[in-house]
């Protein structure tokens, strides 16, 4: 994969809005993935602009979770069907609600100590 992460480990979301998120006393502008292999930026603004290729972050991590949640932004939105296809093609079957339930549940599931990964929207 091309794209480094911002730094590793999986830290819980101390908080999001404002276009961005704060974790590890670090404040990330616009939208995220956070896999146990690291913290990336992500492009999409909008569950819309979620395509398979923007997965890439997901997909290489696979391995390391068991559980994906997406935070599709102020509102719980699905997924188009090729980004859908693609996560599936992984057996990866991703749980999407409005970033702020996503939040909250990521690092509900992170406290537990369970195999989490999350994309999450940037929501204002």
């Amino acid at each position: 994969m091309g794209t480094k992460p911002r730094f590793k480990g999986q830290p819980p979301v101390d908080a999001y809005g404002d276009g961005g998120f704060r974790l590890a006393d670090q404040r990330f502008e616009g939208s995220i993935v956070v896999t146990p292999l690291g913290l990336y930026p992500w492009m999409p603004k909008s569950v819309e602009e979620i395509t398979p290729a923007s997965l890439a972050p997901v997909i290489e991590a696979a391995a390391h979770f068991d559980f994906l949640i997406i935070g599709s932004g102020e509102n719980t939105l699905r997924l188009s069907a090729d980004a859908k296809r693609r996560l599936e093609s992984h057996a990866i079957f991703p749980d999407v609600m409005a970033t702020g339930p996503a939040c909250r549940t990521y690092n509900m599931m992170l406290s537990e100590n369970r195999r989490i990964a999350a994309a999450f929207i940037a929501v204002a």
